[in-house]
C-alpha cells in the first residue's frame, strides 16, 4: 500500500515499532518476498516518497492516516484489537482537523466506529464527517501470488458518513484502478470477513469429505477433478493438513464472536473452524497408522516434514498447520526435522529449529517423510525415490511414477487401513 501511494506522487511516512524493519527499509533492502529491493529504491529517499520511521509526530504533517496493524486472536481465541487501540492512542496528540483516517486491518463489524471515530469524537470533541473523516477499506493481498497488484485489486471502502466516504474515495481513487464504495464501515468490515469465512467453510467441507473418500476406497482428488468440470455453480477447494496464515484461521472467528455478542451464534462457521483446526491431529493419526504398518512406533521414529510455511512458495509460518503438526509430533516423542527453502529457521519456545537441506542422504535416513507444504521448488520424484515412505498431505506427488507414497484423501496403495 505504501509503495503504491508513493508511486502516485504522495509523500508517505511509514510508522513501525520494529526498528530492524525500519533499518532494512532505509538500506532499501526488502524483508518481504512480494517486495523487491528495486521497488524500495524507486520510492525511498530522504526528502519524499516513502519515509520509514517510528515517530508518530509525522501524523501532524499528514493529511491521511492509514492503519494496517495486526488483529490477532487472544489466548481464548477471541478478537484482540489492542494494536488498533494503541495506534489511536499514539496518534491522538498529533491529529489535526480534517485528517482522513482509514482502517485496513481485518476486524469485527463495528470496530471502525467503536475504536476509531467514537474515540476521537469523545477525546477531541470533533464530529466525524465534519471535523475529521473515517473510513474502513479492508486489505486484499494474496501472499506469494504474482500478477495482481494492490493497484489492480478492486478496493472496497465504506465511510462513517457520506462525506467520509467521499474523502476516502478521493485518496484511494487516485492510485487504485477500481473502487467498490459501500454504504457503511460496518458493511465493509463484514464483506471482508465473509470473503475469508467463505474460504474457511468450503475448505472445511472438503477436509471433512477427505476421510470419507479414503474409507470408501476412492480418491478425493479425482472427485474434485471431476466436479470441477461443471462450468457453473461450483468452485474447487482442496484438502490439506489444515489452514494457516493471518486470514482464514482468524477472520471467521471475528465474525463468529460478533454474532455471539448479538445472541446469534454461527454454528456453521464454528464447526468449520473445528474441522480445519483438527486436521493436524488427523494427519498425526495417519502417520501413526503408517508407522504401525511398518512395525514401528511414532515415539522415537525419525520424521521429516517437507515444508513448514502455511502455504506453498511463501516465507510465512503464522498459524501454519505444518507447524502445528511439527509440535504434535514432538509431543508424541518423534524425532522431527524439517526442510523448507523459504523458512531457514523458527523459534518454538526456547528452542530454535533450522531447516535441513532436502537431499537423498537425509531423506533415506528417515522413517517417514511428510509433504506438509507443496513448495514448487521441491523435486517430488527425487523425494519419493530417496525416502523409504512418504505421506503426501497436498497431492504434490501426483505426477510421481515411483516410490512408496500414501496421499491424504486417496486409498493407500499398500493396503494399509486408515484406522477403524
Amino acid at each position: 500500500m505504501a509503495l503504491e501511494i508513493a508511486r502516485a506522487g504522495y509523500k508517505v511516512y511509514g510508522i513501525d515499532p520494529d526498528r530492524s524493519k525500519i533499518a532494512s527499509l532505509l538500506r532499501k533492502q526488502s524483508y518481504l518476498m512480494d517486495i523487491r529491493d528495486e521497488d524500495l529504491k524507486e520510492v525511498i529517499n530522504e526528502e519524499e516518497g516513502l519515509i520509514p520511521g517510528n515517530d508518530y509526530a509525522c501524523v501532524a504533517l499528514s493529511d491521511a492516516l492509514i492503519i494496517c496493524v495486526p488483529t490477532p486472536l487472544d489466548k481464548n481465541r477471541e478478537p484482540d484489537p489492542s494494536f488498533i487501540r494503541q495506534v489511536i492512542e499514539e496518534a491522538l496528540p498529533y491529529l489535526k482537523p480534517q485528517t482522513l483516517i482509514i482502517l485496513e486491518s481485518t476486524t469485527y463489524p463495528g470496530t471502525t466506529r467503536e475504536l476509531v471515530s467514537n474515540v476521537i469524537e469523545a477525546r477531541r470533541g470533533w464530529v466525524a464527517g465534519e471535523d475529521f473523516y473515517v473510513c474502513y477499506s479492508p486489505e486484499r493481498i494474496n501472499p506469494g501470488k504474482d500478477g495482481i497488484s494492490v493497484k489492480q485489486t478492486p478496493k472496497i471502502i465504506g465511510g462513517c458518513t457520506a462525506r467520509c466516504l467521499e474523502a476516502g474515495s478521493a485518496l484511494y481513487g487516485s492510485f487504485v484502478e477500481t473502487l467498490v464504495p459501500v454504504s457503511s464501515t460496518t458493511l465493509a468490515e463484514t464483506a471482508k470477513l465473509l470473503e475469508n469465512t467463505f474460504r474457511s467453510v468450503n475448505i472445511a467441507l472438503i477436509n471433512e469429505l477427505t476421510p470419507l473418500c479414503e474409507r470408501m476406497g476412492i480418491s478425493i482428488w479425482e472427485v474434485l477433478e471431476a466436479a470441477a468440470t461443471k462450468p457453473f455453480g461450483y468452485m474447487p477447494f482442496y484438502p490439506g493438513p489444515g489452514v494457516g496464515g493471518h486470514c482464514i484461521p482468524v477472520d471467521p472467528l471475528y465474525l463468529s464472536w460478533k454474532s455471539g455478542k448479538l445472541g446469534l451464534p454461527l454454528h456453521f462457521v464454528e464447526l468449520a473452524d473445528r474441522v480445519n483446526q483438527g486436521m493436524p491431529g488427523l494427519i498425526l493419526e495417519r502417520i501413526q497408522w503408517l508407522l504401525q504398518a511398518e512395525g514401528k512406533t511414532l515415539k522415537g521414529s525419525k520424521i521429516i516434514l517437507s515444508g513448514i510455511a502455511y502455504k506453498k512458495d511463501i516465507d510465512d509460518i503464522r498459524e501454519s498447520p505444518a507447524l502445528a503438526l511439527f509440535v504434535l509430533l514432538l509431543e508424541a516423542g518423534a524425532i522431527v526435522q524439517y526442510c523448507d527453502p523459504y523458512i531457514p529457521s523458527f523459534k518454538l519456545g526456547e528452542m530454535t529449529y533450522f531447516s535441513r537441506t532436502l537431499q537423498p542422504s537425509l531423506l533415506s535416513s528417515a522413517d517417514l517423510v511428510v509433504v506438509a507444504t507443496d513448495h514448487s521448488a521441491v523435486d517430488y520424484q527425487g523425494l519419493a525415490d530417496a525416502a523409504p515412505l512418504v505421506l503426501d498431505t497436498r497431492n504434490a506427488t501426483k505426477d510421481c511414477t515411483r516410490g512408496r507414497i500414501a496421499v491424504l484423501g486417496k486409498p493407500y496403495q499398500h493396503q494399509v487401513r486408515w484406522g477403524k
